[in-house]
């Protein structure tokens, strides 16, 4: 049997807009989910699409700013939730982009060889810049081959960014059940809702108050075949490993360590895996919103882990 051709993603067309157009309520998905993040409320990689994170997301836009809690974009939210610029905007590769692109070792022991476990592709490089899927940016992107993107080319990407944080937060509580973390201020103000993964194994993960001990940004990784007892390659090393920082590091860009042994916050290399149920343990985020967080935490600070 021939294997069909894989068909090139549809172009997302989005209106010209203007600056007078805004600020103005949200229109579509994609607009929503770009104007969450203005509020601290990310819908995991932007897509465009309505998924359970992007329910989430809309849930707690809703439940912060007292509307009923539909999960949906209604009229309501659509309303409330304000766009204050156009949502989509340009972003122009470097040579600095492209110098940074490296393959990945496929084994724990090829990348603790490498100086550096940065990006191996610009699509996944614009991609984590813009907080968007990468089936996203091809999207608004339709005639970019990206095998071969040159320096100076101009692609379009989602607009969106959190605020600058004004102060630390009060405390984190991560919810096991919905699989999201949030951050709240000493008011009880939410001011960061990001989707996370939790533990495989409901023994490995931990239920009550626990606290931050130890904040990286731009972390190693010590690799531990204790850790990866289902791993052939993991028991053959039979030794501990210091893995390279960046990206593509295991907890990718941000580790904030918790007082109980061995769990943390910390970011990942593929965050469209986000909001599953598959760590050792730790808690999972996309790079951006680890860094995000890695801004509002501190030794000390409470976080509550809830069933």
């Amino acid at each position: 049997m021939v294997a069909k051709p894989t068909p090139a993603p549809k172009p997302l067309v989005v209106a010209a807009q203007t600056p007078t157009d805004f600020p103005r309520a949200v229109r579509d998905v994609l607009e929503a989910q770009v104007a969450l993040m203005h509020y601290g409320i990310s819908a995991g990689s932007i897509d465009g699409a309505t998924g359970s994170q992007t329910r989430a997301a809309l849930a707690a836009f809703q439940h912060a700013e007292n509307l009923p809690v539909t999960s949906a974009l209604d009229a309501e939210t659509k309303e409330k939730l304000q766009l204050t610029a156009p949502c989509l905007t340009e972003y122009i590769v470097t040579t600095n982009d492209l110098a940074r692109l490296q393959p990945i070792g496929k084994t724990w022991l090829e990348k603790s060889q490498q100086s550096v476990l940065d990006y191996e592709t610009i699509l996944e490089l614009v991609a984590e810049k813009a907080h968007a899927h990468p089936l996203l940016i091809k999207k608004l992107n339709p005639g970019v081959d990206w095998s071969n993107v040159a320096a100076e080319t101009v692609l379009k990407i989602p607009d969106a960014d959190y605020p600058e944080p004004t102060d630390k937060a009060a405390f984190v509580v991560i919810h096991l059940a919905e699989k999201n973390l949030e951050a709240f201020d000493a008011a009880t103000n939410l001011i960061l809702h990001c989707p996370c993964s939790i533990a495989a194994k409901v023994e490995k993960r931990p239920v009550g108050e626990l606290h931050v001990a130890v904040v990286a940004p731009n972390p190693n990784y010590t690799f531990d075949p204790a850790v990866f007892p289902e791993s052939p390659e993991a028991q053959a090393l039979g030794r501990k490993l210091i893995l390279p920082p960046g990206p593509n590091n295991p907890v990718g860009v941000a580790w904030i360590g918790l007082d109980k042994p061995g769990y943390g916050m910390h970011g990942t290399p593929v965050p469209e895996q986000v909001g599953r149920t598959e760590s050792h343990g730790c808690f999972r985020l996309a790079n951006w919103n680890a860094e995000y967080l890695l801004k509002l935490v501190w030794i000390g600070m409470p976080v509550r882990v809830e069933p």
